[in-house]
């Protein structure tokens, strides 16, 4: 018998969720407003990339391109940040012919967006007995003052590694191969900033950790991989550790072990740092523009963090 109700446009599950996401959220902003971040305005649009219908369900790929203003909380920061993400949503006909959304998968690969709850991915590296050069975490201890970066000018062109990030963190370079489904992109595209910035191919075998390069018909591990490209770094002495996440400065690098594992699961490159010392960091997977130091932070305070001085 027809009573007239209509299905909720959300699963029980899902809303359940919901709930939690938020609550996630909400601890999320109480730890950046520690840090000193705030926004004022967002702005977001949604673009379907893809629909189909198997049956009474519905899969629908969409990508979200979203831009923040920054609250004018620190000096000579920036004024957006922004970043894209995607996602699956599934959805399943009612009776009443319309649509209920039943679940929302991401599909990025690097970490959660400034408004995403997701866990980020991590990934594992196999124990084959080696030794390899890991470095040393940096602490993310937030300085009372502004702490000096130590930063001097050097063989490399730093402001030629972040104008190349913030050129093409969302539209790829098409001179280079995406490796987005293998695993992610993010280690290729801070190499090819890294290049950009006058950093030398290193030629060689390319599964020997030592060497570093990208050719039309390959490249070397190191140039694409989280851990190789840190035991490239670290043996050839390009690029030492940081005692603080907070000296970092445009040019240089850091990686992220989300859960500690021993295994690094990300790569990004600093472009912008304000004159109170706060980096902004620019990376592919998830592709972002200037997310600031302490926003990855506050979304990850129990992962280690690995500072490089390129």
């Amino acid at each position: 018998r027809d009573t007239g109700a209509v299905t909720p446009r959300m699963s029980g599950r899902l809303r359940t969720d919901e709930d939690a996401a938020l609550r996630s959220l909400r601890a999320r902003k109480s730890r950046l407003a520690q840090l000193g971040e705030a926004y004022t305005k967002a702005d977001t649009r949604v673009v379907v990339d893809s629909a189909t219908l198997t049956g009474a369900t519905a899969t629908v790929q969409v990508t979200a391109s979203s831009t923040l203003t920054y609250k004018k909380v620190r000096e000579g920061g920036p004024r957006t940040t922004a970043f894209s993400t995607r996602q699956e949503l599934k959805l399943a006909n009612t009776k009443d012919g319309g649509w209920q959304l039943t679940a929302i998968t991401s599909r990025n690969q690097g970490p959660v967006a400034v408004d995403e709850p997701a866990a980020a991915r991590t990934r594992t590296v196999e124990d084959d007995g080696n030794q390899y050069p890991d470095g040393t975490p940096a602490s993310t201890k937030y300085p009372t003052t502004p702490m000096p970066s130590g930063k001097t000018a050097g063989t490399y062109d730093y402001s030629a590694m972040a104008r190349y990030a913030e050129k093409y963190w969302r539209s790829y370079n098409p001179a280079y191969r995406k490796f987005n489904g293998a695993g992610g992109d993010c280690t290729n595209f801070v190499s090819q900033a890294l290049k950009a910035g006058g950093w030398k191919p290193a030629p060689g075998s390319a599964y020997d950790y030592r060497n570093w390069w990208y050719e039309s018909a390959g490249q070397s591990t190191s140039w694409v991989g989280v851990n190789e490209w840190a035991w490239f770094t670290l043996s050839n002495r390009r690029a030492p550790n940081l005692t603080s996440a907070y000296q970092l400065d445009v040019g240089d690098v850091l990686q992220v072990d989300f859960d500690k594992n021993g295994s690094k699961d990300h790569t990004m490159l600093v472009t912008y740092r304000n004159r109170q010392g706060m980096p902004y960091l620019t990376y592919h997977s998830t592709d972002t523009y200037r997310r600031s130091l302490a926003s990855l932070i506050a979304s990850y305070p129990d992962a280690r963090y690995f500072a490089y001085r390129t």
